[in-house]
């Protein structure tokens, strides 16, 4: 069996995937949970003021909520279409990849990136990140961890292995999502801890509910990286083996997440990033 070359790759190394959401911005910014307001009131208040850059952008999600507490918010984001979607809702957005984005000398608060840190190079990352921070601003990207009903999570495995056998989602879709997410959390504070000039990177943890119907969630999973660029077969084939298993326990379930930042204080300046 010839072994899939993606799960020899990190990532931040899979670009396909990664500047594929754009493919339907509308849905995306539509389905995707926003961030516990909590997460968003801790950083901006151990945020030194309130210039804050948002890294993986995206739709503009986690962006207007940080504006909606009074920051002013500049995006960066590496897929045009999603780019575009964003400044539509009035968010100020520059396309490009983080790692080589020029920052003009221009120097923020915070840097966030919601759901989307595990798109940059750790290391890389972390550098660019303390290059634009001023002194004691806040690197802090955040990441939901969700753990599906077992039923639904079965029914998933078994829909993905249908359709495909060797992805790794079907290994991941029964673990415990905090043991899985982990691996994620260690690599991004080993990249902060290399590129020095931070504080000790830290976990924040954010415990809440959110209730979906069997529409709602069925709506939301081809936003999913893991579906962005299969067929629309492909896809139907597998939304239907999770929507029967949705209406086997009544049509609606609660969904049980964590929202996780991993975050630091720029404490000095660091190298420049490797290119």
């Amino acid at each position: 069996m010839q072994r899939d070359a993606s799960a020899e790759q990190q990532p931040h190394q899979l670009r396909q995937q990664a500047e594929s959401f754009g493919v339907d911005a509308e849905r995306y910014d539509r389905t995707r949970p926003g961030y516990p307001d909590a997460l968003v009131t801790a950083i901006v208040a151990a945020s030194p003021g309130s210039e804050v850059l948002d890294v993986g952008t995206g739709t503009g999600i986690a962006a207007r909520q940080f504006q909606a507490a009074g920051c002013s918010v500049l995006g960066v984001e590496p897929d045009a279409r999603m780019a575009a979607w964003a400044r539509r809702r009035g968010l100020a957005v520059e396309v490009a990849r983080f790692e080589t984005w020029d920052p003009a000398g221009r120097q923020f608060d915070a840097v966030i990136a919601g759901t989307a840190w595990h798109w940059v190079d750790p290391v890389g990352g972390a550098a660019k990140a303390a290059q634009v921070l001023r002194p004691g601003g806040r690197l802090a990207p955040f990441h939901h961890v969700f753990q599906l009903p077992p039923a639904i999570a079965k029914a998933s495995v078994q829909a993905y292995q249908r359709v495909l056998p060797d992805s790794p989602v079907s290994a991941q879709a029964t673990t415990d999502a905090s043991y899985a997410y982990q691996p994620l959390f260690e690599k991004i504070e080993c990249g902060i801890r290399q590129v020095g000039g931070y504080s000790d990177p830290q976990q924040w943890r954010f415990d809440w509910e959110r209730r979906y119907t069997r529409e709602e969630w069925l709506a939301q999973l081809p936003t999913l990286g893991s579906l962005t660029q299969l067929s629309p077969e492909q896809q139907d084939q597998i939304l239907g083996g999770v929507g029967a298993a949705i209406d086997s326990i009544g049509g609606s379930f609660t969904m049980h997440y964590t929202t996780v930042a991993i975050t630091a204080t720029r404490t000095h300046s660091a190298e420049a990033p490797p290119t």
